[in-house]
């Protein structure tokens, strides 16, 4: 079996390369395939958010490999991480962890050895049993990546405690949902700045590579400069609204066309 876009993801990832991936919010493989082509690294699957059941995510794991792009899922709750790890994911990313228990509950949903992930050979990610037991729990404990997300002002006060936590591979700055639960009006407010500035220097203090999304790199260029390396630019549903609108704008600014009587 040749090696996939997948396999090294976890790696580059914590090596804090730079990759550029996007949400996918719609459940087709197209989006997943078109990003893969163009050169993307990674997309993610918004389950938490998305209208997205098992087998919608099946689907996308298997365009993500026809598109040779790593397929992350955005779980709705750790109780999915199993099924997206099974179906093919390089990783998940887990939202609304405020706790260091919680993290250590999502890296233990995602590992065999020292953790409680169910084993089963016969899903994807075992190729659907190619794979002897020792090889697929080798194989899946060093490659399915785990990013936490920090978005609630109880997770900026146990941050070093869940940043400590082994097993996690990076943080996700969730400012919407930061914003939001401190009563911010707009992600880019002062408050927000400063709590990025914080978690981007504790996950660097600790080694951990850091995750954040901005509707294009240009409204993301400062989350670089704070040491972010892995950006979602927008999604699949923003790409297509964008292109919409500025083809709907050029047609009705097309010269009106007299009409004989």
């Amino acid at each position: 079996m040749t090696s996939t876009s997948a396999d090294g993801f976890r790696r580059r990832l914590r090596d804090r390369a730079r990759l550029a991936g996007s949400f996918i919010k719609t459940p087709s493989g197209h989006a997943t395939e078109i990003l893969g082509d163009l050169g993307f690294d990674f997309v993610l699957i918004d389950e938490e958010h998305g209208p997205f059941d098992r087998a919608a995510i099946d689907l996308l794991m298997l365009a993500a490999r026809a598109g040779g792009i790593a397929g992350l899922v955005r779980v709705s709750s750790p109780a999915s991480i199993l099924a997206a790890l099974d179906m093919g994911a390089a990783g998940v990313v887990v939202p609304h962890v405020n706790s260091s228990e919680q993290a250590k509950a999502a890296v233990a949903a995602a590992r065999y050895a020292g953790g409680s992930r169910g084993f089963s050979p016969s899903p994807r990610a075992g190729r659907y049993g190619a794979l002897g037991l020792a090889d697929h729990v080798a194989r899946a404990d060093a490659t399915a990546s785990v990013t936490i997300m920090i978005e609630h002002p109880d997770a900026l006060r146990n941050l070093e405690a869940i940043v400590a936590v082994q097993g996690v591979d990076a943080l996700f700055l969730g400012l919407g949902d930061l914003a939001v639960a401190m009563g911010e009006s707009s992600a880019e407010a002062p408050a927000l700045r400063r709590a990025a500035a914080e978690i981007c220097r504790t996950a660097q203090r600790h080694g951990r590579a850091l995750m954040a999304t901005a509707p294009n790199v240009e409204a993301g260029a400062w989350l670089f400069d704070l040491g972010v390396s892995a950006l979602v630019i927008g999604s699949d549903q923003g790409f297509l609204r964008k292109a919409a609108t500025q083809q709907l704008h050029a047609f009705q600014s097309l010269p009106r066309q007299e009409v004989a009587p």
